[in-house]
């Protein structure tokens, strides 16, 4: 299934070592550590059964790791359901 707004962010990203954020403790992530992140997620929602379509309710603290679990729904067709 494609999915035209990660498409569209991706398509629109600098190189993979360009940093796209830094965390209050001092990592930065990189567009590419988001890539590698936000597919394996996205490939666990799969094993999980996740379907297309299928709503992901989360409750999780505004983090870096929120960011890469509502991208990794984007890429696995799943609405990310806060």
């Amino acid at each position: 299934m494609s999915n035209h707004l990660f498409d569209a962010f991706r398509s629109r990203m600098p190189s993979p070592g360009h940093p796209l954020m830094e965390t209050d403790d001092g990592r930065t992530l990189t567009y590419g550590d988001m890539l590698a992140r936000s597919a394996q997620l996205a490939h666990a929602l799969l094993q999980m059964d996740v379907a297309p379509g299928d709503r992901v309710a989360v409750q999780v603290e505004k983090s870096p790791e929120a960011v890469l679990l509502y991208l990794a729904c984007l890429r696995a067709g799943a609405v990310f359901l806060p």
